[in-house]
C-alpha cells in the first residue's frame, strides 16, 4: 500500500468562517479591482473594486435575512456563471445560509431531487427558463416556500422578483444583525451542498464545510503564489455550480486576483485578446482544441509539414524545460534552440497572443491530460499545471506546481491531504479539503475505509509520490477470458483526434474489445467539408450511427495509432462511429465526461452488433 503526504502550510482555526476571506480582503485593499463585468453588449467592461463587491454581497445578504431566510437554511443558485452568481454565492453565506449550487443545464429531474434532498428554502435564477424549472420544481416537492428571485427582469414573472427587490427588502435589517448572522456558523458548519453530476448513477449531496473551504483556500492560495497574485486576472468559464470554479473564486478574492465570468464557451477566445488573463482554467479537451486550431490553420496556409516539425519541436522544448527545472535554457542544444527560436516568431507568439498575449500558466483538471499535450503547451511557453480533484474533496487534491511540473502525472498531494493507493489500486484520500460524507446517510456506507475516501478512481504514485491517473474503478472490463482491462489509456490516445469527442471501450465478458467512438461535431463537419463532402448534423439525444467510408478510414489509423500504445490484450479489435447531441445534459456532465453507463444503454443495439 502506497502512501504520500503533504504538510498542511497554514492552519485555519483563526477564521470564523469563509466570509473572512472577503472581510480581510477589502479591509487590506478595498480599491483594488475584484472584478471585470460587461458593461453593455457592445463588449466592453467595466471593473468592481472589492469594496463594491463587498457592499453587492451584505445589501443582497439582508434581503436574503429579510425574506425570511435563517441560520443554517438552504438556498439554491441555478444561473451560468456571472457577477450575480459571485455576489448571491457570497451574500447566502453572509446572511448564515447554506449554498445548493445547481448546474444551470440541469434536467427537471435532477431539479426536483436536489432541491427536495437539500430541502431548499428560497431559490436565484438567471434565466425565464431556469426561473420555470425551479417554480416547476418547488411545485411538486413543497420546497422552496420563500421564493425564486431573479437576475435579470427577463425571467421574472407574476410570482418570481428580481434580485434588485430581494436586496430592497432588507433596507431595515442593521449592520449589527447582519454581522451577528455573518459570524452564524462555525469553521466545522455546512457551507454548501453540492450535489455530483452521477457520471455512474445517482447524484449525491456532498455535504462541504466552512473549514474544507477556508482550507483549501488558504493552503492552495500559499502553495501557487506565482500563479494566483494581485497582480493577475482570469476568466471563469466553467460553471460556478463546480467546485472547482467556486475554490478558484475564493481564492482569487483572497488573493487580489481580478475575475471575469464568461458562461458561453464561444465568447471565450473573443475576449481574451481584450480581458488578457494571466492565468486560466480548462480541460483537457480545451486544450486539444487549441492545438487543432492551431494546425488547421496552418493546413490552411500550407504549412502542415513546417507546422508537425513546429509542434515535435514544442514537445522536445517542453520536455527539456521539465527536465531542467529552473535551469537555463543555454544548456539546450544549439539544433534545439534555433530551431524553438525559429518557431516561436513563426507561430507560438501568435498562439500565445491567441490566448490573450500574458498567460502565464493555465491549470487542466476534470479528465487525465496526456503527456504529450502538456510538454507542447511548455514547448510554446504556456506551462500547464494539471491537478486531480473531485466535489467530495472541495476540488484540488494533488497538483504539480510551478517550477515542479511532471507531464503525466497530477503531481504532490496538496498542503494538508494525504494520498494513499489500496491494495486494489484505488486512490484513496484524507485531509483538510475532504468532505466528512453525504447529505443522504445511505450514500456513506461504502464511502470510506480506515478514514479515507474512496475516491472511485484508480492511481498510482511514482517515487517522488506523484500521483498518476489510471481510470476508473467502475470502468475496468473483465474478459471472457478473465482478462483485467482498464480503458484510460486507450481511450485517451483515441481522444487526441480533433475529430473525437470521447471514446468509450466496451467488451465486459465479452472474447474481445470495441468501442463506440463519439464524434466531435463541429471537428467533423469541418473535416468533411475540406474533403469536399457532407456528413448529417446530430439530432436530438439518439445515438445515429455513422457510417461514411471516408470518416471510418481515419478513424481506423486513429484506433490503430491507440493500439500500438498498448498490450495486445488491450486493442480494440471493431469499433462503431456514433453522432449525437453533446449538448445533451443527461449524456454529458457539464465539466464535458461522458456517462458512460448512459452510452452503454443507450448504444446496446450498436455494441451488439460489434459481437455479430
Amino acid at each position: 500500500m502506497q502512501e504520500s503526504s503533504t504538510k498542511l502550510r497554514v492552519e485555519v482555526d483563526a477564521h470564523q468562517n469563509v466570509t473572512d476571506l472577503l472581510v480581510q480582503r477589502a479591509a487590506d485593499a478595498p480599491e483594488h479591482a475584484a472584478f471585470d463585468v460587461p458593461a453593455s453588449s457592445s463588449g466592453l467592461w467595466t471593473q468592481v473594486t472589492t469594496a463594491q463587491f463587498l457592499a453587492d454581497v451584505r445589501a443582497l445578504a439582508k434581503g436574503l435575512i429579510a425574506s425570511g431566510i435563517g441560520a443554517g437554511e438552504a438556498v439554491a443558485i441555478m444561473a451560468p456563471s456571472r457577477y450575480e452568481w459571485a455576489v448571491a454565492d457570497l451574500a447566502i453565506w453572509f446572511a448564515g445560509g447554506v449554498v445548493v449550487p445547481i448546474y444551470d443545464t440541469s434536467s427537471q429531474v435532477q431539479v426536483s431531487a436536489i432541491v427536495a434532498d437539500a430541502d431548499v428554502r428560497l431559490a436565484v435564477a438567471g434565466s425565464p427558463g431556469q426561473a420555470e424549472t425551479l417554480r416547476s420544481a418547488f411545485d411538486e416537492t413543497g420546497a422552496g416556500t420563500l421564493g425564486i428571485w431573479a437576475m435579470d427582469a427577463a425571467a421574472t414573472g407574476s410570482e418570481t422578483g428580481t434580485l434588485a427587490k430581494l436586496t430592497a427588502r432588507g433596507n431595515h435589517i442593521s449592520d449589527a444583525d447582519l454581522e451577528h448572522r455573518r459570524q452564524s456558523a462555525g469553521l466545522d458548519d455546512t457551507a454548501t451542498i453540492v450535489y455530483t453530476s452521477g457520471t455512474t448513477g445517482e447524484p449525491k449531496g456532498a455535504v462541504l464545510t466552512h473549514r474544507n473551504f477556508l482550507g483549501q483556500v488558504l493552503n492552495i492560495a500559499a502553495a501557487y503564489r506565482e500563479v494566483v497574485h494581485s497582480g493577475g486576472n482570469t476568466i471563469i468559464f466553467l460553471p460556478l455550480a463546480h467546485v472547482l470554479a467556486r475554490g478558484l473564486q475564493l481564492i482569487c478574492l483572497a488573493s487580489g486576483m481580478r475575475i471575469a465570468h464568461i458562461s458561453d464557451p464561444k465568447a471565450v477566445i473573443t475576449n481574451l485578446s481584450v480581458l488578457r488573463p494571466t492565468f486560466l482554467v480548462a480541460v483537457p479537451r480545451v486544450l486539444q482544441k487549441i492545438r487543432a486550431a492551431a494546425s488547421a490553420k496552418a493546413a490552411g496556409a500550407g504549412l502542415t509539414r513546417v507546422w508537425d516539425a513546429a509542434s515535435a519541436t514544442a514537445v522536445e522544448w517542453g520536455s527539456y524545460s521539465e527536465q531542467h527545472e529552473n535551469a537555463d535554457a543555454a544548456g539546450a542544444s544549439v539544433s534545439l534552440r534555433l530551431r524553438r527560436t525559429f518557431y516561436n516568431a513563426l507561430f507560438f507568439t501568435r498562439l500565445r497572443a491567441v490566448m490573450g498575449g500574458r498567460v502565464d500558466y493555465i491549470l487542466s483538471g476534470g479528465a487525465a491530460l496526456e503527456a504529450e499535450l502538456s510538454l507542447f503547451f511548455r514547448g510554446i511557453g504556456v506551462p500547464v499545471i494539471e491537478g486531480y480533484g473531485l466535489t467530495e474533496t472541495t476540488a484540488p487534491l494533488a497538483g504539480n506546481l510551478p517550477g515542479n511540473i511532471r507531464s503525466g502525472t497530477v503531481g504532490l498531494p496538496l498542503p494538508g491531504s494525504t494520498i494513499r493507493i489500496s491494495d486494489e489500486g484505488e486512490i484513496l484520500a484524507r485531509g483538510i479539503g475532504v468532505f466528512a460524507g453525504y447529505r443522504n446517510p445511505r450514500h456513506n456506507d461504502d464511502a470510506f475505509v480506515d478514514g479515507f475516501f474512496r475516491t472511485g478512481d484508480l492511481g498510482a504514485l511514482d517515487a517522488d509520490g506523484r500521483l498518476i491517473l489510471r481510470g476508473r474503478v467502475k470502468d475496468v472490463i473483465v474478459t471472457s477470458g478473465g482478462k483485467t482491462i482498464v480503458p484510460m489509456p486507450w481511450e485517451t490516445s483515441v481522444e487526441k483526434s480533433p475529430l473525437v469527442s470521447h471514446a468509450v471501450m466496451v467488451g465486459e465478458g465479452r472474447s474481445f474489445l470495441s468501442a463506440l467512438i463519439i464524434l466531435d461535431p463541429d471537428e467533423t463537419r469541418d473535416w468533411a467539408l475540406a474533403a469536399g463532402f457532407a456528413i448529417d448534423e446530430p439530432q436530438g439525444a439518439d445515438l445515429a450511427r455513422v457510417v461514411d467510408a471516408r470518416l471510418r478510414a481515419h478513424i481506423q489509423e486513429v484506433v490503430n495509432s491507440a493500439n500500438v500504445r498498448v498490450a495486445r490484450s488491450e486493442q480494440v479489435r471493431k469499433f462503431t462511429l456514433i453522432s449525437t447531441d453533446l449538448g445533451d445534459s443527461s449524456l454529458i456532465t457539464p465539466t464535458l465526461k461522458i456517462k458512460r453507463q448512459v452510452i452503454l444503454e443507450r448504444g446496446a443495439d450498436a455494441v451488439e452488433d460489434l459481437y455479430r
